[in-house]
């Protein structure tokens, strides 16, 4: 088992590895031999280069934009969970509430920014307020599907059991939707990241998206990629976290998955 399991582990970390190394290779190669001006595309050494040279300044910017898109997160998280909660325990909220919640998406968050940072000022609370507004709809959607496709039968017998509406949810709906929250919570993690630097290119002293506006605005393009690496490595150490809680709080969707892999393989 031990065995077939780090066969699949490297047969899925080692594609996207290889391909990876083959493309920044090819990078370098072509920057190198067509004389590539480094203002319009620098290769991956100039980055690691410019990287290695500006680590203070990307220091910096990096802390104000992970603890806005922390605070962010969480306060989109807790506000999706409660509203799939609430939206699956009642059908009068469900029927009113989801198609507006749906609608809400028609909105782009670009639009709505300006006016948080008009209510709020430039601080900290208008920006947290943005990624939660980025993070909160795949949270949202994904818990209240995950809910609402629990096992039918299962359902009918707790109830023919003299179950309450709380217990059912307790023992059937909310262990069914937890492989659809974490999967919603994957999606906003890769957001949070994002949507903070978004916030700062309305108007912030500090943070990544500054950090690219500068760069940008001096021809630096290094830089800019040095910014794009900081924000990808986050964003992907945040998907990884939400990954492996997934693991540990809901095994038996992956236990599935293996199953799955194994037969497929088998074959």
């Amino acid at each position: 088992m031990r065995r077939v399991k780090w066969r699949q582990h490297a047969m899925t970390v080692w594609p996207p590895v290889l391909l990876a190394t083959v493309f920044l290779a090819l990078w370098e190669l072509g920057v190198h031999v067509f004389d590539v001006d480094m203002w319009l595309l620098p290769a991956p050494s100039d980055i690691v280069f410019a990287f290695l040279h500006n680590v203070e300044v990307v220091n910096r910017h990096m802390w104000p934009t992970l603890q806005e898109a922390m605070l962010g997160f969480a306060t989109g998280i807790a506000v999706a969970l409660s509203l799939a909660v609430l939206i699956e325990l009642s059908p009068w909220l469900r029927r009113g509430l989801y198609p507006l919640l749906v609608g809400t998406q028609t909105v782009p968050i670009i639009a709505i920014a300006p006016l948080f940072i008009v209510w709020f000022g430039y601080g900290l609370l208008p920006k947290v307020l943005i990624v939660a507004l980025v993070t909160f709809f795949p949270v949202a959607v994904s818990t209240v599907d995950g809910l609402s496709s629990a096992d039918r039968d299962m359902v009918r017998l707790l109830r023919s059991m003299g179950a309450g509406k709380w217990q059912i949810f307790r023992m059937v709906r909310f262990p069914h939707a937890l492989p659809y929250v974490f999967s919603g919570l994957k999606i906003a993690a890769t957001y949070s990241v994002l949507g903070a630097v978004i916030a700062e290119w309305l108007g912030a002293d500090a943070g990544l998206g500054v950090m690219l506006v500068r760069a940008q605005n001096s021809f630096s393009a290094d830089n800019v990629f040095v910014a794009i690496v900081v924000i990808t490595f986050w964003s992907l150490v945040l998907f990884g976290f939400i990954q492996a809680a997934s693991r540990l709080l809901a095994p038996w969707a992956y236990t599935r998955e293996q199953e799955q892999w194994e037969r497929k393989n088998a074959k």
